[in-house]
């Protein structure tokens, strides 16, 4: 099947930005179909060697970033139920008043994703994706793996009960470790370095070194992945946020694509984000 990409968002769009020298192999690219094409009927949920889930595959929300959406929500940034009610709240919503007020001094081109540098959380509400819009797992009874598409980004998630790592400086996306309840993967995250914003797509969004995020991960089907996420900042946020649950499908393609950044192609975006921040 081919994966035709059309990653158009925000001002500071990084998910295509930074893309550009791969812009050729994206629109053209021939994917191998998955074992199991989110199209197909659902099966039962495949599971490892010592019983658990087996969450492996390619996730993401039905198309990648400007194409039409298929079973799953990504794209929408919000859990299911539409748009009756009152929005869910963002991380940014919860702003304590001094946060709220050291936000309104950044703009576009301050986001970190210009210079290469990972969310601390991600895109679209799913830490998976970080920037961009498609996320792999490879999973193991011992080590689950998380791959994204962008800035080389991965996360090495133990499940052998080891502590989080105290010997280890803060990194961009923490330190993590995970543990089974159930039939559901609960990843924990600490130990972030501050510098860097909880998603791209152009919003303002900075954090602490406090920083704590708890997920959960129920694949529902063979087709279907579920994710939950409580996000804690006590330096920033006046309570904590429970992201909205996202919806994941299998995708039908069984690899993620290198879409690197060195910062070169995005000096465009850098340059025009810092005009428009001037003449405000």
């Amino acid at each position: 099947m081919k994966r035709v990409v059309l990653r158009v968002s925000a001002a500071v769009a990084v998910a295509l930005a930074c893309l550009a020298p791969a812009a050729v192999q994206l629109m053209a690219r021939q994917a191998t179909p998955a074992a199991t094409p989110a199209t197909a009927p659902a099966g039962p949920v495949p599971r490892m060697a010592d019983g658990h889930p087996d969450l492996s595959g390619v996730w993401w929300g039905g198309a990648d970033v400007g194409a039409a959406r298929g079973r799953g929500n990504a794209g929408r940034g919000g859990g299911r139920g539409g748009a009756r009610g009152e929005p869910p709240p963002t991380f940014m919503s919860l702003y304590k008043p001094e946060a709220a007020a050291r936000a309104k001094t950044l703009s576009d081109k301050d986001d970190p994703t210009l210079r290469c540098v990972p969310t601390a959380f991600g895109t679209l509400n799913i830490s998976l994706y970080d920037v961009g819009a498609v996320g792999q797992i490879l999973a193991t009874p011992k080590m689950i793996v998380m791959l994204t598409e962008t800035f080389h980004g991965w996360r090495l998630v133990p499940t052998d009960g080891r502590p989080h790592r105290d010997d280890v400086p803060p990194a961009y996306r923490g330190d993590s470790v995970g543990r089974w309840e159930g039939d559901t993967f609960v990843v924990d995250t600490t130990n972030f370095t501050d510098n860097t914003w909880m998603s791209a797509e152009g919003r303002v969004s900075q954090h602490s070194d406090q920083l704590h995020i708890v997920e959960r991960y129920r694949r529902v089907d063979a087709n279907t992945l579920e994710i939950e996420a409580t996000v804690e900042d006590p330096e920033v946020l006046t309570k904590p946020w429970t992201v909205p649950k996202q919806t994941l499908v299998l995708a039908p393609f069984d690899q993620i694509m290198p879409l690197n950044c060195s910062g070169i192609e995005t000096q465009a975006l850098m340059d025009a984000a810092a005009k428009q921040g001037s003449a405000k």
